[in-house]
């Protein structure tokens, strides 16, 4: 009798320890935890002259970014949407209703360097807006399935219908444009203006920056085409006879076989090839004849990008047209060779056919011209650019949200390298606080 005692006793409390156990287990599955820090071996801290730009100046903080393989994870074919939207922390929401009601199409053309490409999107996306995402023809086939496979998890973002093989300062790059252009014509988002990118780009303005700033009593009906008359130095570019040679370069023909003059004697201008331009535009350039015959008349030009949009622009028939635009517009931050010591105080990185490519002492200068987009970044080059720039926008962009902040959009922690992990994990909890009162602000 003593000993069916002891044994229903020790079942009872067996019984009582496994639904405990099974209890803690299912209350921490079912409770949302806060971002845990990624060990220093996992993602680097940011470098220290990063700090300058970053919210808190307690030197003991490290700030550690929380997907150090974004690429690996693209390559991964058997991931979900959710999982990828969560663990690449994109923007699932509206960060306001400015935003919501002024949705903007993106144009983006690329050909390589994947990791960049998925930072650019997530620094750019958001769910109000549409994406034409251009990848070159002559990009490996792996390139394109994992691009593919990014796009795939997102219903407002989808891969040009027909891709070109594009050659520099050839007609191919201009195409791509168009072929975009065509595709979100029929876009049934209502989007407003639209603005063309390429890979090695990075957005300065935030979302709802570039909403205000295009929206504006400057450029609320006009097109953004910065440019001015054809210099003399430019001429031979439309006034000589080119080829293109697919994928690799564009040479003249013959010995220098002259072109006809534009069609409509069209005045010629020379611009940059980017531009933000209204929806009325897009269907002018896709429909009127003036637009066709100076795009057939283009095709064996040199960089026919350059001078395309600009000329267009000049037409009084053209909506939202900017006849005396000259080269308004804070499109781009570029730092060109030959303007070194007038516009900017030299590159801190690489000069690429006389382009800079940035290093991180180029921030404080891309940051404080505020233009739309900066031009050009390498990842494999210079990353800690890349890395700073990409943090101290995505907490602008947090900041000015009047929604709250799903925590999963940070895309770096805290963590206080002379404290424990716990203390790391109120680190963490202290960075999304920061964002919080920002947007109750």
């Amino acid at each position: 009798m003593c000993q069916l005692e002891v044994t229903k006793c020790s079942f009872l409390l067996c019984l009582g320890m496994s639904i405990i156990i099974c209890s803690v287990i299912y209350l921490r599955a079912r409770i949302p935890t806060e971002p845990k820090p990624l060990e220093p071996s996992s993602c680097r801290p940011f470098p220290p002259s990063c700090k300058a730009f970053l919210p808190g100046n307690d030197k003991r903080i490290e700030w550690y970014h929380r997907d150090c393989k974004a690429e690996s994870y693209i390559l991964n074919s058997r991931l979900q949407c959710s999982n990828l939207t969560r663990d690449l922390h994109f923007i699932t929401r509206p960060l306001s209703r400015e935003e919501e009601d002024y949705p903007l199409a993106f144009i983006v053309t690329v050909h390589k360097e994947l990791e960049l490409f998925v930072r650019l999107f997530r620094a750019i996306y958001m769910p109000q807006n549409v994406y034409c995402i251009h990848v070159d023809a002559k990009a490996p086939r792996g390139y394109r399935e994992a691009v593919q496979r990014l796009v795939s998890c997102f219903e407002n973002t989808f891969l040009s219908s027909r891709s070109e093989t594009v050659t520099y300062a050839g007609f191919s790059r201009l195409q791509a444009d168009l072929n975009c252009m065509k595709d979100l014509a029929k876009s049934k988002i209502g989007w407003r203006k639209v603005v063309n990118l390429c890979g090695q780009d990075f957005p300065v303005k935030s979302n709802l920056e570039l909403v205000q700033y295009l929206k504006s009593k400057e450029w609320r009906d006009r097109n953004m085409t910065p440019g001015v008359k054809q210099p003399v130095s430019m001429r031979h570019r439309t006034q000589l006879q080119h080829k293109e040679i697919i994928g690799s370069h564009v040479a003249l023909k013959g010995l220098g076989l002259k072109k006809g003059p534009p069609p409509y004697n069209l005045q010629v201008y020379f611009g940059t090839a980017y531009y933000a331009l209204t929806r009325a535009f897009v269907d002018f350039v896709l429909k009127n004849q003036i637009a066709q015959s100076l795009l057939e008349w283009s095709k064996d030009t040199f960089s026919p990008d350059e001078h395309y949009w600009v000329t267009l622009n000049h037409i009084k028939e053209a909506p939202g047209s900017h006849i005396d635009g000259g080269w308004a517009g804070a499109i781009r931050a570029i730092k060109w060779k030959d303007q070194e010591g007038r516009t900017h105080n030299g590159c801190k990185g690489r000069y690429v056919r006389d382009i800079c490519i940035y290093g991180i002492g180029d921030l404080p200068w891309i940051i404080n011209r505020n233009s739309m987009f900066a031009n050009k970044f390498e990842r494999n080059t210079f990353p800690e650019a890349l890395d700073c720039l990409e943090q101290w926008h995505r907490n602008k962009v947090l900041s000015q949200a009047t929604v709250p902040i799903d925590p999963s959009w940070l895309l770096a922690i805290q963590s206080n390298s002379s404290s424990s992990s716990n203390n790391s994990s109120s680190s963490s909890s202290s960075s999304r606080s920061y964002f919080n009162s920002s947007a109750e602000a």
